[in-house]
């Protein structure tokens, strides 16, 4: 088992900053792939990004390429996600999620944390 807990999540204007902690806790945290997703209202759980067991290769959506960063610290087994120039349509739910390969699909990770909300205003 694998118990996951997002933080950072908070209201922040358009063009700000944010960086989200997603803090690992049980099985090893070096052996998981890491990734985050985002979800809204009525809407399906999208990918955002995704980061190797080994951290050497990270994968993006194409709508925060550029703009968010996702990395992990072993020591503190917790997994980041550094946003920058934020949009209102960054506004959802943030999740962290572990599994075992660093994939885009939802189905591929076996573990989860409760999420953070994050809102960008206009």
């Amino acid at each position: 088992q694998v118990q996951l807990v997002e933080s950072g999540g908070r209201l922040v204007q358009t063009g700000g900053s944010l960086r989200l902690s997603c803090a690992a806790s049980g099985r090893t945290f070096s052996s998981f792939s890491m990734g985050w997703f985002r979800q809204t209202p009525g809407k399906e759980r999208d990918f955002v990004a995704a980061i190797a067991w080994s951290g050497s290769r990270t994968y993006y959506a194409d709508s925060v390429k550029g703009r968010f960063t996702i990395s992990r610290d072993y020591a503190k087994n917790t997994l980041f996600l550094q946003m920058d120039s934020l949009k209102p349509e960054d506004t959802a739910v943030y999740y962290c999620a572990a599994g075992p390969r660093s994939d885009y699909r939802v189905d591929e990770y076996e573990y989860w944390g409760q999420g953070t909300q994050v809102t960008v205003s206009s």
